[in-house]
């Protein structure tokens, strides 16, 4: 799967005390570079998530967000103290062994008893293990998104990229055709300056001329990395930095390719593809 760098993705959590929530994002980077805000009780988690987090993502500047806020008093759960209940209740079942004529405990006495209700606390480890556990739920939203993301990249690269093979394959066959009509003009520069065409001198200078638009070489490179781009983009994973390396080999050929131009129609198809390879070189930059 090809992966774009830019993403965002977050989740929360209700404890039992607490709300806890998660914030992933990323934005394009030549490296990897991940920056944490976590709470102070979460800080020993730092080295943990930053594993977990390398072990999936391979490029891109990467911010990941916890928090932990305390919830109002009236959402939190409340723990019952079942053994100070029992204790009530076979204290209340004496009470009226002693006196037949004593009110029994209702509900509300027994609740009303200090101690029979409490908030539960919630341990720094089960904070610590729900912390984790909801950084898991982001991170495979967090790359389900970029995945998604990433094929509609790889599939706007893949549309250049066959465009330019339509362009080389048009350009190919028409090379010697173009090499030899350029002899030609040459020649007849000669014989209007006065000079012979077919001495021998002349005709090695007519040849070394003629060779200097050849661009046979420079399309059979265009028609390999192209191929290559094909290959690696089919391949997938983190594929952003040899997708780099093809746009700069791209944008060599293509200024040659420009340079020997000896016609229009080739001038014209040189133009193109480097308004081709500069498209595609934009959504490189966002691909892992």
């Amino acid at each position: 799967m090809i992966y774009s760098m830019t993403g965002y993705a977050s989740a929360n959590r209700t404890l039992s005390n607490c709300k806890l929530s998660v914030e992933l994002r990323a934005v394009n980077s030549r490296y990897l570079d991940l920056t944490f805000r976590l709470p102070e009780e979460l800080r020993p988690l730092e080295s943990q998530l930053r594993e977990k987090l390398m072990s999936r993502i391979q490029r891109g500047k990467l911010e990941c967000r916890v928090n932990v806020a305390d919830l109002p008093s009236g959402l939190r759960n409340l723990d019952l103290n079942k053994e100070l209940v029992v204790r009530l209740a076979n204290a209340g079942r004496e009470v009226q062994q002693l006196l037949s004529h004593a009110t029994p405990l209702s509900v509300a006495d027994i609740l009303r008893w200090p101690g029979v209700i409490g908030e539960p606390d919630l341990s720094l480890d089960e904070l610590g293990t729900a912390c984790v556990a909801l950084v898991d739920q982001v991170l495979e939203d967090f790359n389900a998104s970029r995945g998604r993301e990433g094929g509609k990249l790889a599939q706007v690269i893949l549309d250049r990229a066959n465009r330019m093979q339509a362009l080389v394959t048009e350009i190919q066959p028409k090379v010697p055709q173009l090499v030899k009509a350029y002899g030609e003009k040459l020649s007849a520069k000669l014989i209007e300056a006065g000079l012979n065409p077919d001495d021998d001198r002349m005709r090695q200078e007519i040849v070394l001329f003629s060779s200097k638009i050849d661009v046979d070489e420079e399309l059979a490179r265009l028609d390999a990395h192209i191929k290559e781009l094909q290959h690696v983009l089919t391949k997938g994973g983190a594929v952003g930095r040899r997708l780099d390396f093809l746009m700069q080999e791209f944008n060599r050929e293509a200024n040659t390719l420009g340079s020997k131009s000896a016609d229009l129609e080739s001038t014209q198809a040189a133009v193109e593809l480097k308004v081709l390879i500069e498209q595609m070189r934009e959504q490189v930059q966002n691909i892992e």
